[in-house]
C-alpha cells in the first residue's frame, strides 16, 4: 500500500510540474528511452548527437565523453550504438551517438533508429553537428529535426576546412534564422567545445527557449490535410510528442509510420511501460481506435 502511495504521489508530482511547465525538469521520456536501449539512472539528462556522414560527429563525440564510453547494439538491430557520458556544471548527461544519416526519412535503418529517437525518445537536447563548408547539404538534416523537437543544438564543426576554402558562415545570423544556438567548432582541436557544453547545458535545463524554424506549406489542401490529421493523430494518440510531424509523414506516405498507426505500435512507443504491461499489438490498436 505504501509502495502505490508514493507511486500515486510521484505521478502526481510529475503530472503537476507538467502543468507547471517547469523549465528546468529533464524533457525525455525515460520509459521509451528504456525501450529504446537507453538507461538513465544516475543520469540527469540525455543528449542526442545528430549528423550527415563525414561531418565530425564522431570526434565531436571523443571528444565530450573521453573515456567515459561504450558501445554496443541497438534493441533488434544490428545496428552499433556508441553512449558517452560528461558532467558539467552540477549535472551529468548521457550523450547517444546517432547512425549517421542524411535525412529522417526512415528510408534506410540508420534513418528509422535516428527518427526513432528523437521523436520517442524526446532527448532534452538534440546536437546536429553539421560541416561548415557543405553547410547546404546539412541543413536538410537540420530543418527535419526541427519539424520533431525544438531542444537543437547546432555544432557548426570543420570551420578550419571552411575556411581553407574561403568558406565563412555567420554563426549568428544562422542561430536568427533556424532559432536554435549555433556554435562554431573545430573539434579535432577541442576548439569550441566549452561553448557548445555551455549552450547544452542551456538548452537542457530550459535557460534557453528556442524558436526554431519551420519549413511554410503554404498550400490551402495541403494545410487542411495536415490540420485534420493531426487532430485524428492527437485523439488517438495523445502523448505522441509530435502530432504534426507525424501527420506529415503520413501525407508524404512513409510505409513504417502508416503501419504503426494502423498496427497500433505508434501507441506502443508513446504510451508508458505501466499502460501496456502485458498487453499485445491487437490490444494496443484497439486502445488506440485509430484507423487509416
Amino acid at each position: 500500500m505504501e509502495k502505490d502511495l508514493n507511486k500515486t504521489n510521484q505521478v502526481e508530482i510529475s503530472e503537476s510540474q507538467a502543468q507547471a511547465g517547469c523549465a528546468s525538469c529533464p524533457a525525455h521520456n525515460a520509459a521509451n528511452l528504456q525501450k529504446l536501449g537507453v538507461d538513465m539512472e544516475n543520469w540527469d539528462f540525455v543528449v542526442a548527437l545528430a549528423g550527415n556522414p563525414n561531418t565530425g560527429k564522431s570526434t565531436v563525440f571523443n571528444a565530450l565523453t573521453g573515456l567515459h564510453q561504450h558501445t554496443g547494439n541497438w534493441p533488434g538491430k544490428t545496428v552499433t550504438r556508441a553512449e558517452g557520458g560528461f558532467d558539467y556544471g552540477e549535472n551529468r548527461y548521457k550523450l547517444v551517438d546517432l547512425p549517421g544519416t542524411y535525412s529522417l526519412l526512415a528510408t534506410s535503418l540508420d534513418e528509422e533508429i535516428a527518427r526513432d529517437f528523437i521523436l520517442f525518445g524526446q532527448p532534452d537536447v538534440t546536437v546536429v553537428v553539421v560541416d561548415a563548408a557543405r553547410l547546404e547539404r546539412n541543413l536538410n538534416l537540420v530543418l527535419q529535426v526541427l519539424e520533431i523537437t525544438n531542444r537543437v543544438v547546432i555544432c557548426l564543426n570543420l570551420v578550419d576546412e571552411a575556411e581553407r576554402h574561403n568558406i565563412s558562415v555567420d554563426d549568428r545570423r544562422l542561430a536568427r534564422d533556424l532559432g536554435v544556438p549555433v556554435v562554431p567548432t573545430v573539434a579535432r582541436y577541442d576548439e569550441g567545445l566549452e561553448e557548445l557544453l555551455a549552450a547544452i547545458s542551456e538548452v537542457a535545463s530550459g535557460k534557453t527557449q528556442a524558436t526554431p524554424y519551420h519549413v511554410k506549406y503554404t498550400h490551402p489542401k495541403l494545410d487542411q490535410a495536415v490540420s485534420k490529421l493531426v487532430s485524428q493523430i492527437q485523439e488517438a494518440f495523445p502523448q505522441v510528442p509530435n502530432a504534426r510531424w507525424v501527420a506529415l509523414r503520413l501525407l508524404d506516405g512513409d510505409e513504417r509510420i502508416i503501419k504503426a498507426v494502423e498496427k497500433g505500435d505508434l501507441g506502443e512507443l508513446t504510451y508508458t511501460v505501466e499502460n501496456l504491461d502485458g498487453l499485445g499489438v491487437d490490444t494496443v490498436a484497439l486502445k488506440s481506435g485509430f484507423r487509416l
